[in-house]
């Protein structure tokens, strides 16, 4: 697997930051692909990403990658496995062939890609047979992933996701001094607990972050978009994002969800243990992707009571929370 440092020292920080509409521009347009020079910048913490207006009156959307994100080789790895599942009829979002013959191209040394746009909307509320349809392309998505692994992705598990995430954070200094103690001890808690229940867990290709965002709702059905967090994991990740409740609505619309799931994949209902732990380490994650962009005045803006105490005393009561959660499954299992 490739590992670029993620952290604000990468020597394109400045590109990435000053990159200009004009190269947004010159970019992706090629003879045949003409832009009016209309454009809309899109919702986007970690990259740059625009829908941009072509003179045949069609959209096509830009993602322009935040240096040390992914390598070439890891962003040809999500594309890959999306046009596998294109080649399906599973309706996603491909990537399309830049002038260099292949979806991924750079431009001032950061990468990019374009995409189509699709139509469609968020769903806020799944009906039961909405939740079984999803559950049948989630099916149909993981018997591709399960073909082969993704070389240049990072495999999710209690070690990616929990303790070198923690490594990080201790790194960059942005644990306040006054709970850092008890937030490192709790997660070392939370790390014996759950890493015996990966054991013998099936990681295959998944989308990663398959959250309601990143699903349009179109005449035709669901497609699901942006697999930029696309790695090797457990399928029940997948399955737990997009219906994240832990109570027992969010119980209940899981279980109708894999009605339709297996219809297409034999789940291993294992997995399902997986789920708070999971949310555990997502915690983590996401803690620490934000500590990785401290650098980034967006980030601070828009989280700016990130460590505080208070923050940081959150954090660990919710990581407590959860192993008092986990263990209240672990009991039900066995």
């Amino acid at each position: 697997m490739t590992v670029i440092s993620l952290f604000g020292d990468h020597p394109l920080a400045s590109q990435f930051e000053a990159l200009h509409p004009e190269d947004v521009l010159d970019a992706v347009e090629t003879p045949e692909r003409r832009c009016t020079g209309r454009f809309l910048v899109l919702n986007s913490y970690e990259n740059r990403v625009y829908q941009l207006e072509l003179e045949d009156e069609s959209y096509i959307v830009g993602k322009f990658y935040r240096p040390g994100r992914w390598s070439p080789e890891a962003i040809l790895d999500e594309h890959r496995f999306i046009d596998e599942l294109a080649e399906l009829e599973i309706p996603v979002a491909a990537p399309m062939t830049l002038a260099n013959n292949s979806t991924v191209s750079s431009v001032k040394e950061i990468l990019f890609a374009i995409f189509p746009r699709i139509g469609g909307r968020n769903p806020e509320e799944f009906d039961d047979e909405q939740l079984r349809i999803l559950g049948r392309l989630l099916g149909r998505i993981h018997n591709v992933g399960a073909r082969a692994p993704a070389e240049f992705r990072p495999t999710l598990s209690p070690a990616s996701y929990g303790a070198s995430n923690i490594e990080s954070l201790e790194k960059t200094g942005l644990l306040h001094p006054d709970a850092a103690q008890g937030y490192l001890q709790t997660a070392e808690q939370l790390f014996a607990l759950i890493t015996p229940l990966f054991e013998d867990v099936d990681l295959i290709r998944i989308h990663g972050d398959c959250h309601r965002g990143n699903l349009l709702w179109t005449p035709h059905g669901p497609t699901f978009l942006d697999f930029d967090d696309m790695l090797n994991g457990p399928a029940v990740q997948d399955l737990w994002m997009m219906l994240p409740s832990y109570d027992e609505e969010g119980q209940r619309g899981r279980r109708v969800m894999l009605e339709g799931y297996e219809e297409f994949r034999v789940f291993n209902p294992h997995e399902l243990k997986l789920i708070e732990p999971l949310r555990a380490l997502r915690y983590i994650h996401y803690a620490t992707w934000i500590a990785r962009r401290w650098h980034d005045g967006l980030f601070k803006r828009t989280f700016s009571h990130f460590g505080t105490l208070q923050y940081w005393q959150r954090e660990t009561q919710d990581l407590r929370e959860q192993i008092a959660r986990i263990q209240m499954t672990m009991q039900a299992y066995y």
